[in-house]
């Protein structure tokens, strides 16, 4: 599939407010994916009066060249989730924030955040066809530690069959961050007092083995702590 459509192709994912924040490219939508440790699924469960909307964490993966258009953007549940039968082809909306800074401004109305977020909006469909489950399951582990999956064993029947993949296209989403300082009112900086960001990011600490491992910490995890902030 093709990367090269433009962002926001739907009134659904364009921008109202902010639109010089928008991103048009679609490389920044796989950035912010490939960055999300974990995201937000958004669906109605029930029906009728008692119809309600859940978000829920989700552990994903992203595979540009999927087959859903735009590429596909897997997510990973459990069978047993009371949620999943909901989101059969339906309409979800996925969900991914990076927080960057704390934006502290002069005044309580130009207090702001430095953020990248995106939306994906599309109809999610469960992944039936047993070699692209595969591939999607062994990307989710990869998402979240590059490597991991060769250095694991199969996953068995009783595992496969406990698991739920599901796929949403790519197709239709929106980027939007901030970044740099406060936008103060010139009255305000005239008046003086302080003003700036507090940078945040995700930095993880060192592998901790649990009681069975081996001393040594394999090359994948150790990797990943590192590309993580670990000392």
């Amino acid at each position: 599939m093709t990367t090269a459509a433009p962002l926001s192709p739907t009134p659904r994912t364009t921008l109202t407010r902010s639109r010089e924040r928008a991103a048009t490219d679609r490389a920044e939508l796989a950035d912010v994916l490939r960055e999300t440790l974990v995201a937000h699924l958004g669906v109605t469960v029930g029906g009728g009066d008692e119809a309600h909307p859940v978000v829920l964490p989700v552990a994903i993966a992203v595979d540009l060249h999927g087959p859903d258009e735009g590429g596909s953007l897997y997510l990973h549940g459990s069978v047993a989730a009371g949620w999943l039968a909901s989101v059969r082809d339906r309409t979800v909306c996925v969900t991914a924030t990076h927080l960057d800074g704390l934006v502290a401004a002069r005044s309580g109305f130009h207090h702001s955040m430095n953020y990248r977020s995106a939306v994906v909006i599309g109809r999610c469909r469960v992944v039936e066809d047993p070699a692209e489950r595969a591939r999607a399951l062994d990307a989710v582990v990869d998402h979240m530690v590059p490597g991991r999956s060769a250095t694991l064993r199969p996953p068995t029947r009783k595992e496969l069959a406990a698991t739920a993949v599901l796929a949403v296209p790519l197709a239709e989403a929106s980027v939007k961050r901030r970044a740099g300082g406060p936008v103060d009112e010139p009255e305000d900086v005239d008046a003086g007092g302080w003003a700036g960001v507090i940078p945040m990011q995700t930095v993880a600490g060192a592998p901790e083995a649990d009681a069975w491992s081996p001393d040594e910490v394999p090359a994948d995890v150790a990797d990943r702590a590192r590309a993580l902030g670990a000392r």
